[in-house]
């Protein structure tokens, strides 16, 4: 019923995640109130985000220099390497302000039934990197899931001959949780990483 423009431009925004008909269909139709000014730059902005963002060639997150922001700047603690499974992780943990390190982005985490065996994920570079680098620890950044866990404990047996310290993000009960709904994995970690009360 729409005219094949605006058809056109639904079933291209039905192309992101989560965007379903609705969302579509609401999108288009704001793209028609915007100015010329607005459709330039927003044409152009996703143009260059296409065409300038790759992977950095030292730590793998995205950037539009060979070298991103953060390997770039000297002032970062050298001795911490975070591992993250995207560059999404990497720009979260910037944001909240609290790391001062590096950090490797892998592609994505090991989970065989999807078909990602560990040649997938680009775990090649990191073991390069932490050759070429005396890191003191390595953190383990990553969701709390099956696959998280899977990569971790592998990349953890390949650094057993290394003189690094290995970590992992503490996980478990997110506050005002309700008990009956923690799921079994995330009820495990947080009673097997539990503190002593001060």
């Amino acid at each position: 019923m729409y005219p094949d423009s605006i058809n056109s431009l639904i079933e291209s925004f039905k192309f992101l995640p989560g965007i379903g008909e609705k969302t579509a269909e609401r999108l288009a139709f704001s793209i028609l109130d915007l100015e010329n000014e607005q459709i330039d730059l927003f044409s152009n902005s996703l143009k260059d985000a296409k065409n300038k963002i790759h992977k950095c060639k030292n730590c793998n997150t995205l950037t539009e220099n060979d070298l991103c922001f953060l390997c770039s700047d000297s002032s970062r603690n050298s001795d911490t390497l975070c591992v993250v499974e995207d560059s999404k992780s990497v720009f979260l943990f910037e944001k909240l302000g609290m790391f001062n390190g590096k950090y490797h982005v892998l592609d994505g985490l090991i989970s065989p039934l999807d078909g990602i065996n560990p040649e997938d994920i680009g775990l090649d570079r990191l073991l390069d990197r932490i050759q070429k680098k005396e890191f003191k620890e390595i953190i383990f950044a990553f969701k709390p899931s099956i696959e998280g866990e899977t990569t971790s404990l592998y990349i953890k047996k390949i650094l057993d001959g290394f003189n690094i310290k290995i970590t992992r993000l503490a996980s478990g009960l997110p506050i005002g949780a309700d008990m009956e709904y923690v799921d079994s994995l995330t009820l495990e970690r947080a009673l097997n990483d539990r503190k002593e009360i001060e």
